[in-house]
């Protein structure tokens, strides 16, 4: 069976991560009361140096910025969760590798739910729009939950990068989460652009529906060309080829994959090297400046779904061209991301994990 970059399409970001990994549905009239939850100890932010430590941040070293606090607003009447993170000060050109970036910031969830879509946007103090281009990637990971494809990380959720695309709904698929659930938000940031922008904020609106619905659960499918290692890797100048595998460890279906990728980015190939079967191709969009503008998203469910077996592997082939003429240390990503339907639900109890000390929190969420 072989699926390439179907009709169906759809500019949503499962960065498809970023993510496009970001659980989609239908909303559900759903009601779920607004629970308030305790705010952990803040963080010091004082020192001047912080240890990135995250897959998305290839342990680099940074100044921390300083005040960053993440808040939440439950709305019942529309169910949906808005998360966000900030002020961020933003100098004009200024690297990735310059910039002080915020530490890892966790949100709390507040109900048992399922959430449905992810839509992310950079505002400022007013709520106006800011330019997507100043946003590095953004990465949601679940504590408590370990992704099923590479055990050592945690559960990967959600991710977008300067392309900001929205993870609209899958109908009737949704991620399910538990009151209590620490979501790890690790967020990097850079400014290429010669406006600075002072208080920036990064803004997540994420539909719910109650966990009682009729809503199957989903996994995030996260499937990188550095297998189950650091996302971020160098750029040489010219053509570049990364191909990383990863093992199928369950039975079930993929619904859909969507890209996340870096500027001077080409394509992204997923197969299934087991079959010897390319599950799909999707090519980048850049601008003639060679920026990345979008990643395409194909979806597989309006024909039953991409059937995986366990003992399958995956082979991920990412390819650049790097016509900036100079190498761009850590300039890269290459994952593949999408929903994954299990056989047996009951099977992936055994990724839950035991919750971690408070005292490994290191930000307070707030209420909005």
């Amino acid at each position: 069976m072989k699926i390439l970059q179907s009709s169906n399409r759809l500019q949503i970001a499962l960065p498809i991560a970023l993510l496009g990994a970001g659980l989609t549905i239908s909303p559900l009239a759903a009601r779920a009361a607004q629970q308030q939850q305790p705010a952990p100890p803040p963080h010091d932010m004082n020192h001047m140096q912080h240890n990135h430590g995250g897959f998305m941040q290839e342990g680099m070293h940074h100044a921390v910025a300083k005040g960053i606090k993440l808040e939440q607003r439950v709305d019942p009447a529309t169910h949906t969760i808005t998360v966000r993170e900030g002020p961020l000060t933003l100098p004009a050109k200024t690297s990735h590798m310059k910039m002080p970036q915020p530490p890892d910031v966790f949100w709390t969830i507040p109900l048992d739910a399922f959430l449905l879509a992810y839509t992310p946007r950079l505002v400022d103090a007013n709520g106006s729009a800011v330019p997507g281009i100043v946003l590095h990637h953004t990465a949601f990971w679940n504590t408590d939950r370990s992704d099923f494809l590479c055990p050592n990380k945690e559960e990967h959720i959600f991710g977008a990068g300067s392309e900001l695309t929205n993870w609209m709904e899958l109908p009737g698929y949704g991620y399910r989460v538990q009151t209590g659930d620490k979501i790890r938000i690790e967020t990097m940031v850079h400014n290429p652009t010669g406006t600075s922008y002072d208080k920036v904020y990064l803004e997540v609106k994420i539909p719910y529906a109650d966990s009682t619905a009729s809503t199957k659960g989903v996994y995030p499918t996260w499937m990188d060309v550095q297998s189950c290692g650091d996302s971020g890797y160098d750029l040489k100048p010219g053509k570049n080829e990364n191909i990383g595998t990863v093992t199928v460890k369950y039975n079930g279906i993929l619904l859909g994959v969507g890209g996340h990728m870096h500027d001077y980015a080409n394509q992204i190939v997923l197969e299934d090297a087991t079959r010897k079967d390319t599950v799909a191709t999707l090519d980048a969009r850049l601008d003639d400046k060679g920026q990345l503008l979008s990643m395409p998203v194909v979806t597989f469910f309006d024909r039953g779904g991409y059937k995986f077996s366990a003992g399958d592997q995956l082979r991920i082939t990412a390819t650049y061209d790097n016509t900036s003429g100079k190498p761009l240390p850590s300039g890269a990503m290459g994952i593949v991301v999408g929903y994954f339907l299990p056989s047996d639900d009951s099977a992936m109890s055994a990724l839950r994990r035991k919750p971690k000390p408070a005292a490994h929190q290191v930000a307070a969420t707030h209420d909005m």
